[in-house]
């Protein structure tokens, strides 16, 4: 990846304030051993780097340097009032049979999951607690996606303080969804910082959800979250992603994947809050025969910025991925799409697509996309492509003939557009959560 070239640049006000919180806040952090010193190595990575900007080539489209104008004080342990703002909002959001795991204001609040009696060969453990007891293989794990890389993903290692920690045991099928859910209370603006992990062992199969929603409306908050997944041979994981935060959110996440032989990841994410938002998912094929779904739909409105970053690294033969993204925009709001898949010169026999596509509603909605390939090998089929443009007036103009007024022929229009990703999610429950998310953007953008 590009240099950011930012050692030459005065830090921002929000650069300072997090040298600042990162100072006072590092004291009380947890963790044993090691994990300060790692706290330390990862913010000096991100002082060095600082908030990317349009000059940091993966980061052209998002200057974060330029939106994120300050950087708000770290979220205190919720007390009674943001745990029953949190309860208020669950309810909502509930998904079936699914094992509900709820992260208030960045911390792991037990009076609100469900982690008693796991199924066999399903641990669930707080990551603040597995940071404090000396967990040297998982200690490992939490080190390995490339914080030297990328500045948030740094930021977030330095300043973790809390998220839950999945082990699935070989050949275990895990037949509860397991739903993490992010609130932010919004009893006063403040940031989060959560990491999870997830470790799948061969032949292993689990279903994760994970959703953003805020307690409060209209007060502003920061989330900076990673989630770092490995997966052994044969295992199987099927992730979903829906994030609502508050358009007074700013929104950055990270996926850190790495695949062992035969193992299959379907990830499906859906963007509709945050007034500026990115998820970035960086995926490595490090054992043959591994296979990647990646799905994804941006729903934008008013002036919202919401930003799609995928980076596949095909780095042994014998795999495939696919990745298709769509988007719809109303009003002025941005979506970016990137996608870069890398083939090294060892991986033959690789099978990589790509498409995007995007529905602008209005003349001042903008959506910039960059498919990229970078094939070192010569005996893979890969392919990308792009398309951008208003709702079919063909179409519509059937619709209306028939008596449809133009919010619902519109409406139905973009729902059978993002319903053809949707449906790619195999679990039923999970399916029929994307599409009430979904739902609920076309009902607020007519309002």
């Amino acid at each position: 990846m590009a240099d950011n070239m930012t050692s030459g640049l005065e830090k921002t006000g929000a650069e300072q304030a997090l040298a600042q919180g990162f100072a006072a806040a590092r004291p009380r952090l947890p963790g044993a051993d090691g994990v300060d010193a790692l706290r330390a190595r990862a913010f000096g990575t991100f002082e060095q780097k600082g908030l990317p900007h349009r000059r940091v080539e993966d980061w052209k489209y998002t200057d974060l340097r330029a939106l994120m104008r300050e950087a708000l004080p770290m979220a205190p342990l919720p007390d009674k009032d943001a745990l029953a703002r949190a309860q208020a909002v669950l309810a909502p959001h509930a998904l079936g049979n699914a094992r509900r795991i709820v992260l208030v204001d960045g911390a792991l609040a037990p009076q609100l999951s469900d982690l008693d009696s796991p199924e066999r060969g399903l641990s669930l453990r707080p990551l603040a607690a597995v940071l404090a007891s000396r967990d040297a293989p998982v200690g490992a794990l939490m080190a390995q996606p490339d914080e030297a890389v990328d500045p948030l993903l740094s930021l977030n290692t330095a300043l973790m303080t809390d998220g839950i920690v999945i082990d699935v045991a070989e050949n275990a099928r895990i037949a509860r969804p397991v739903h993490l859910v992010h609130v932010a209370s919004g009893g006063e603006p403040a940031a989060m910082y959560t990491r999870s992990l997830v470790r799948l062992a061969a032949g292993a199969h689990l279903t994760l959800v994970e959703q953003f929603v805020a307690g409060a409306a209209d007060v502003a908050y920061q989330v900076n979250d990673a989630l770092v997944m490995e997966l052994g041979a044969g295992a199987r994981l099927d992730h979903s992603r829906l994030m609502e935060d508050d358009m007074a959110a700013i929104n950055v996440s990270t996926l850190a994947v790495k695949l062992g032989d035969n193992a299959h990841l379907a990830t499906f994410n859906l963007t509709s809050g945050a007034s500026v938002s990115r998820y970035q998912a960086f995926i490595r094929f490090e054992g043959s025969g591994a296979n990647v779904e990646t799905n994804g739909v941006n729903l934008l409105k008013g002036s919202q910025h919401g930003d799609t970053s995928m980076f596949l690294d095909h780095a042994v033969p014998g795999c495939s991925s696919r990745e298709v993204f769509r988007a719809v925009l109303d009003g002025r709001a941005r979506s970016v799409f990137q996608g870069r898949i890398v083939v090294r010169p060892d991986a033959q026999k690789t099978d990589a697509r790509m498409m995007t596509r995007a529905i602008l509603l209005t003349d001042e909605a903008e959506s910039d996309s960059k498919p990229e390939l970078e094939i070192y090998a010569d005996d893979v089929a890969c392919s990308h492509g792009s398309t951008s443009g208003a709702l079919d007036q063909g179409l519509l103009f059937y619709l209306r003939a028939r008596g449809l007024p133009e919010p619902e022929a519109q409406a139905m229009l973009i729902q059978a557009f993002v319903g053809e990703t949707i449906e790619a999610i195999a679990d039923d429950v999970v399916r029929e959560a994307a599409l009430q998310a979904a739902a609920r953007y076309l009902t607020a953008r007519r309002t």
